[in-house]
């Protein structure tokens, strides 16, 4: 059970305050009520874990994709079959084998036993339930086709790993060639170029050694001091404060050049876009309107240039516009999505169409990966060849040089 903190009052006036454990925020208050003390607050403990209350932090444990799927599916079956909500909250704690899961669902069952609702107690949890899926859950209990929009969320989440396994598969095997190539090419550099050294010594000492020769040694020379490993480190600080800066106050400008790259950029501008029309076109079919939807659906894009575009397309539509037309004007959207759009809309099956444009979109995203690791694969090799020919002919240059003198 999770311990809570507390501050009361006794009736005679004295505040005091502690910690006691309880199934619930509502247990606590009962069991303080029995020692005749009124609780003022009531909070968990902080030092709870993982379930607790909170944010999740830094090193908070996520929850794989496919178990929040398998999660989120059985709790839809759970309700359609008429189980209570808090009874399916306790089945799905008692069988998971994830233990940040358990904890998690403890606590969102604790919460939803004092009064809280589904979606706020999930909201508790973000390193586990995302902002898209709690929006989707408050969407559906506000309009009570609660089990209906799990089931939705759980397929959406499943076709996500689906997708994503597909991306690291494709890149599994370009990863692999940078990595090795760049290992190899470093333990040629820092130990097999200085072997060499006192071969050209009295090249060097004539002046007659070849300028690429000098460069490639003065490099192994510079890699193998302390000066070469302060670089190393400050180059890992340096990629490390950037990648937090554009997930921080350079979000918008990474996300701008992000769809803006010549071989990922149309890869990530279509992912970005099939999941804002997947997840537009089930809350539309769910009965959500459209300003609603699109509110909850911008988020999904995962990009903040295109949430902020579909996001004053939401304010033209406020003002009586068609969603096509701010989209077609933001610049960000292919003719061929605005114009699908267009017709969906026209023909009052605005949802059915956006559900397709997902599912073109995902297959024109499957063809662009294709094409870009086919093109990776042949790219990196022929950088490491020149690399590589670069070394050698450094190398060989001066033993050419001493065998014609020689002859």
């Amino acid at each position: 059970m999770p311990d809570f903190t507390f501050i009361a009052m006794a009736k005679t006036g004295a505040k005091s305050n502690g910690t006691l454990t309880a199934n619930s925020e509502r247990e606590a208050a009962l069991i303080l009520d029995g020692r005749g003390l009124f609780p003022v607050k009531i909070d968990l403990a902080r030092n709870q874990p993982l379930g607790g209350g909170g944010k999740g932090g830094f090193f908070a444990k996520k929850v794989k994709g496919r178990a929040l799927a398998t999660m989120y599916s059985q709790l839809a079956d759970l309700l359609h079959s008429g189980v209570p909500l808090l009874r399916s909250l306790e089945l799905l704690e008692r069988q998971s084998t994830n233990p940040t899961l358990q904890a998690v669902l403890r606590d969102v069952r604790a919460k939803v036993a004092d009064g809280t609702g589904l979606a706020q107690a999930m909201g508790q949890h973000p390193h586990v339930f995302g902002e898209l899926a709690v929006s989707m859950i408050r969407a559906g209990q506000e309009g009570g086709f609660l089990e209906e929009v799990l089931q939705r969320i759980a397929t959406f989440v499943e076709h996500q790993e689906d997708l994503k396994a597909k991306v690291v598969g494709a890149l599994a095997y370009p990863a692999f060639l940078a990595v090795a190539g760049f290992l190899i090419l470093n333990i040629l550099i820092i130990f097999f170029v200085p072997k060499f050294a006192k071969i050209f010594e009295k090249l060097k000492e004539k002046g007659e050694l070849p300028a690429l020769t000098q460069y490639l040694m003065g490099f192994s020379d510079f890699l193998r001091t302390w000066q070469g490993g302060l670089t190393f480190l400050l180059l890992i600080g340096g990629s490390i404060s950037f990648v937090r800066w554009t997930r921080g106050s350079g979000r918008m400008w990474a996300d701008k050049w992000k769809i803006r790259l010549p071989l990922f950029g149309p890869i990530f501008m279509n992912l970005a876009l099939s999941r804002f029309c997947r997840i537009l076109g089930t809350m539309l079919h769910n009965g959500i309107p459209i300003l609603k939807a699109l509110n909850i659906a911008k988020d999904s894009t995962g990009n903040k240039v295109l949430s902020l575009a579909i996001e004053k397309s939401a304010e033209n539509v406020t003002a009586g516009q068609k969603l096509a037309d701010p989209l077609r004007r933001s610049g960000y959207f292919p003719t061929d999505v605005v114009e699908m759009i267009t017709i969906g809309e026209e023909a009052n099956t605005l949802e059915t169409v956006l559900i397709n444009v997902a599912n073109g979109l995902e297959k024109r995203t499957a063809r662009n990966l294709d094409l870009m690791v086919k093109l990776l694969e042949p790219i990196m090799l022929l950088v490491m060849a020149g690399i590589t020919l670069l070394i050698v002919a450094g190398l060989l240059l001066p033993v050419f040089k001493m065998g014609s003198a020689v002859g």
